[in-house]
């Protein structure tokens, strides 16, 4: 699976993929971002098209990729996503690679996927408030990304 992802950002997001000290591919934080948004996509169980939709359209504006490299990009991220134990690898690399501003783009965008699909699941709503922390944002900005998801969905 590393030579899939390396392979990917080598050819498709320049200097994205980055070698480590023990020469292994370290994860990319466009995985994963993807990663997450896929987890909160699954949180309620159901991962409709219109949040599929959000997270390409959020693929191709923050990470300038074509249509059939956000594919490849959702391929890979679910593949971690689903080996993965926990979300600690993905949130630590976004809190190391992201400053504050990044991370609340971040935060509207994931607000914007649990409001995607009209309903706002219970695991949802806790699985952000897990993340926040995790990715070194206080509640109060946790909070002003959510209010701001519903002011422009209004």
């Amino acid at each position: 699976m590393l030579n899939a992802i390396k392979s990917f950002f080598e050819k498709e997001i320049s200097g994205a993929a980055v070698e480590s000290k023990s020469g292994t591919v370290s994860m990319s934080v466009e995985i994963a971002a993807c990663a997450l948004m896929l987890e909160i996509a699954h949180a309620d169980d159901e991962f409709s098209p219109s949040e599929r939709g959000h997270i390409e359209g959020v693929l191709r504006r923050h990470f300038d990729l074509p249509a059939e490299k956000v594919d490849e990009l959702l391929k890979l991220a679910e593949k971690e996503r689903t080996a993965s134990v926990d979300l600690f690898q993905f949130t630590r690399l976004i809190s190391e690679s992201y400053d504050l501003g990044q991370k609340m783009v971040l935060a509207e965008a994931l607000w914007g996927l649990v409001y995607a699909d009209g309903e706002v699941a219970k695991h949802e709503t806790y699985l952000m408030r897990k993340l926040s922390p995790l990715l070194g944002l206080e509640g109060g900005y946790l909070a002003e990304a959510r209010k701001n998801v519903e002011n422009r969905d209004k």
